[in-house]
């Protein structure tokens, strides 16, 4: 064995056959249904071109309005959950009472099932009896009380609140755990300096803070281009199809028993986040070779 290795090549072979079992031959068979005519309706499976993935990007489908509606929903929640995680983060770094229980607090969403974190949503953001729009009622703001989860135009909004109030506590952990490993003696020494705490936060912090910045934005990107069980529960897509995600429109065509527009479905998010992962794995190790 050649001692300049830290592992024999062999421990490698058994991981490695089980990620292509599991992983990489599933998404090859999938990726070859997607050219086929594959559904439950007929025992008989034929090669149909590039049929599917015409019918994905149709204007008359909306499968298009599906492939924009999570590229909407992976940009404004990794924006709103980086910021008021990064905020928290920062607040909570040290100076207020109670550190740990507000910690704890703020975190424990993340914790909670999604399932159950939809049944409570659907209940207080409810139009009619709802939490959200009886409390605004008792305050005299029952101008503000709407139909949260029902009307069209606030029901993505509504479906990212959630998911941010449900996520931003996981990536401000992990934010604060980038921010805890700077040593003091940075800021002590732009303290002296005479800078504020803004500048501080700004010319020292958030430079130093970069590579796990880096890491809580990739997370949340491929969560968002992922998502699907945050959006079933609440809305299940709905109102028509406004809150209808890439993989909620999977779920429904295989629901339906085309299991071919299904795989082409599921195909173009494959490609969409390669391309992502690509695009970041890239830029990551730029800003490394740079730093």
């Amino acid at each position: 064995m050649n001692k300049k290795k830290i592992y024999p090549w062999y421990f490698v072979v058994a991981p490695l056959l089980l990620y292509v079992a599991l992983f990489v031959l599933p998404s090859l068979i999938g990726v070859g249904y997607s050219f086929t005519d594959w559904s439950s309706y007929s025992d008989k499976i034929s090669f149909v071109g590039w049929e599917n993935f015409a019918d994905v990007f149709s204007p008359k489908r909306d499968y298009l309005a599906a492939i924009l509606n999570t590229l909407w929903f992976t940009v404004a929640s990794t924006v709103i959950k980086t910021v008021l995680a990064l905020l928290f983060a920062v607040l909570l770094s040290k100076g207020v009472r109670a550190l740990n229980l507000h910690r704890a607090i703020l975190y424990l969403p993340a914790v909670l099932s999604v399932l159950i974190v939809g049944i409570v949503f659907t209940s207080i953001l409810d139009p009619s009896i709802g939490l959200m729009n009886e409390a605004l009622r008792a305050v005299g703001l029952e101008g503000l009380a709407q139909r949260w989860l029902v009307d069209p135009d606030l029901a993505m909004w509504s479906v990212i609140g959630v998911d941010v109030w449900r996520g931003m506590g996981y990536i401000m952990a992990i934010l604060l755990v980038g921010i805890l490993s700077i040593s003091p003696t940075y800021n002590e020494a732009a303290e002296l300096d005479g800078a504020s705490a803004w500048q501080r936060f700004r010319h020292v912090t958030l430079p130093l803070l970069r590579p796990t910045l880096a890491v809580v934005i990739v997370l949340n990107v491929l969560y968002g281009l992922k998502v699907f069980d945050i959006v079933y529960v609440l809305t299940n897509g709905g109102p028509g199809h406004r809150t209808e995600v890439l993989y909620t429109a999977v779920f429904q065509e295989f629901s339906s028993g085309r299991y071919a527009e299904g795989a082409a479905l599921s195909t173009v998010m494959l490609v969409i986040m390669s391309m992502v992962g690509v695009f970041m794995i890239r830029t990551l190790t730029r800003n490394e070779v740079q730093e």
